[in-house]
């Protein structure tokens, strides 16, 4: 994949702001040598980026660290990238038998498993219960108020967590330990009908994660009942992907994977040569979480504005709402990334669709182009495609 041609290194170390056409001057500092280096695109801006745009784009790295034992967490919200205020998200360890304590939220949990495997435990408002063990590459989804725990199993597990609100907190929820702590024992002892010596040693203030004993096979632990079980997880990975010359995609939501009413979302993959396709999404805004490799991000957000910027794993990047955009891969591995809404259902619209479906006298008159182009629009949607794009012939559907 060729690089991008704007970008002028004038050392093998250090990079300067100055453009192939002589555009800028050297960087005395003082600076960060390492983030020019992740960020060439702010370092030498592609000339088609103009206008102010907000930031786009928050990496973990650089977010606090919760530490407990049995694991940490951290989190992106609205504090961390105001762009963002449809969705936040938490990234949490847990050890092998670390806890998430049994807890609730007024939000949406949709979680998606990065590395190893975790049991999850959830009780609906009908006592129907769900006991699961999720994997790489495995999503859950909890509805607001519904019940839950999470745990880490032999190889303990880590894991991304979206909410379906910009300003959430994951230091804030409502946790069992938390609210035993601030309930007087006569009352937990008349709830419970246990004397008040059952709760001496509950714990003072709220657990949030806590070291435990790696669970026993989920066969022995199956609680059963008469109320029956509910399903929460779905398996991401496993799905069939549509693929595209450039990559695949999957997708997930409400029609898929029923219980998951509030979000949808899709996990890319973007091959060495791919971009996902200039497009846009008309039913809400993308919230991005960068799985592995690199990239370049450009939003367009009308009235001659747009921005480029880099990610990379452990990133997050955010979209608003209709901004038309891509992502391409600018490494030699593949970028692996979730595109996560707040909707019900997954949409985007395809620039190159919308222009083969629209008669080409309008088209052509519109862009000032010819049959080169023209001839060369796809009907059908390619949601990875190639760089550069003269290669599709090569593609079999």
């Amino acid at each position: 994949m060729p690089k991008p041609i704007e970008f002028k290194v004038f050392s093998d170390e250090i990079p300067e702001p100055i453009r192939a056409d002589g555009a800028g001057a050297t960087d005395p500092g003082p600076r960060d040598i390492v983030r020019a280096l992740e960020n060439p695109d702010l370092l030498v801006p592609p000339t088609t980026d103009a206008g102010t745009v907000p930031n786009l784009k928050f990496s973990f790295s650089d977010t606090h660290m919760t530490l407990k034992p049995g694991g940490w967490s951290r989190q992106i919200s609205n504090r961390e990238l105001p762009v963002a205020t449809t969705l936040a998200g938490v990234n949490m360890r847990l050890t092998p038998g670390g806890v998430r304590e049994m807890h609730w939220h007024k939000e949406v949990e949709w979680g998606f498993v990065t590395v190893g495997k975790a049991r999850i435990t959830a009780v609906d408002q009908n006592g129907k219960n769900f006991i699961a063990d999720v994997g790489m590459g495995g999503l859950w989804y909890f509805p607001p108020g519904i019940p839950h725990s999470i745990q880490g199993l032999e190889d303990g597990c880590e894991f991304l967590l979206v909410f379906d609100a910009g300003d959430f907190s994951d230091l804030d929820t409502f946790t069992i330990s938390d609210w035993f702590a601030h309930t007087p024992k006569d009352v937990l002892s008349a709830n419970f009908g246990v004397p008040l010596s059952a709760f001496e040693c509950i714990p003072k203030k709220e657990k949030y994660i806590y070291q435990g004993k790696i669970p026993d096979p989920i066969e022995s632990v199956v609680i059963s009942d008469s109320f029956g079980t509910r399903n929460f997880t779905h398996d991401l990975l496993g799905q069939e992907p549509i693929k595209s010359p450039g990559g695949s995609v999957r997708i997930v939501d409400s029609t898929n994977f029923t219980v998951s009413k509030e979000i949808s979302a899709a996990l890319v993959e973007i091959l060495p040569g791919g971009m996902r396709e200039l497009h846009w999404h008309p039913n809400n805004d993308e919230w991005q979480y960068v799985l592995s490799g690199q990239g370049r991000l450009t939003a367009y957000a009308a009235d001659a504005t747009a921005r480029t910027f880099d990610v990379r794993a452990g990133d997050v990047g955010y979209v608003p709402f209709c901004y038309g955009h891509y992502v391409q891969n600018t490494g030699d591995e593949t970028l692996w990334y979730l595109e996560v809404f707040k909707a019900p259902k997954y949409a985007d619209i395809s620039l190159t669709q919308w222009m083969a479906m629209t008669p080409k006298q309008i088209v052509s008159s519109n862009l000032n182009v010819g049959s080169e182009l023209m001839n060369a629009l796809r009907k059908k949607k390619w949601s990875v495609v190639r760089f550069p794009g003269y290669t599709y012939k090569d593609f079999k559907q």
